[in-house]
């Protein structure tokens, strides 16, 4: 069991409280039926934790039919939630994928949950990345914008991804600096990109 799935089964055995709930949550992890995961997807009343169970598996099994529950909850409020759909999206192998992820990414109604959409997006290296990181950190260096964590995936994204299309809007997160080292270290790694300079040198300093 590697981290990931540790992690989330702790978790959802939490939400799964008492001894019928316990119950369900050992069948779903025990089972080895795909038919019987996806089932959970689509029978009504069935509570999230196990919804998000069935989806996780079957997204780690490649199996397409948990793409819609992932991408859901791949936007949910609750960090974990998302950060569990991420993994089992890059997983999944479904096409469909990257320009999700894109479309919530830059989604400004929803800015507040983008930064797993975001690193989902770098994980993939799909053609639909760097346009998406692109604006969704323009957006991000408007005055006052709360949504830093989501700026700084974004700037360490681009370096990653080394692509040069995103030269210009690092070079202008230099001027914001909660961002400007990152931008730099980002700028570095782009092919082309001479490093900016550091801080002035004070006088007499070694």
């Amino acid at each position: 069991m590697d981290e990931e799935v540790r992690s989330l089964t702790e978790r959802l055995r939490s939400e799964a409280a008492g001894p019928a709930g316990s119950a369900a949550l050992d069948r779903l992890l025990a089972t080895e039926d795909p038919d019987a995961l996806a089932a959970v997807l689509t029978e009504p009343g069935q509570p999230l934790w196990a919804r998000e169970l069935a989806a996780f598996r079957l997204g780690l099994a490649g199996d397409r039919r948990a793409f819609e529950s992932l991408v859901l909850l791949l936007n949910h409020r609750d960090p974990p939630r998302c950060a569990a759909a991420a993994h089992a999206l890059t997983r999944l192998g479904d096409p469909r994928t990257a320009r999700a992820a894109a479309a919530l990414a830059t989604n400004e109604l929803r800015v507040a949950y983008a930064l797993h959409p975001v690193r989902l997006l770098v994980a993939l290296r799909a053609p639909e990345a760097v346009p998406a990181l692109i604006t969704t950190l323009q957006r991000r260096l408007r005055p006052h914008d709360p949504y830093r964590r989501v700026a700084l995936a974004c700037v360490e994204g681009l370096g990653e991804l080394g692509d040069a299309r995103a030269a210009p809007v690092l070079n202008e997160a230099l001027a914001h600096p909660a961002l400007a080292e990152a931008a730099v270290h980002a700028l570095a790694r782009i092919p082309g990109q001479r490093q900016a300079p550091g801080p002035p040198r004070i006088p007499g300093q070694r």
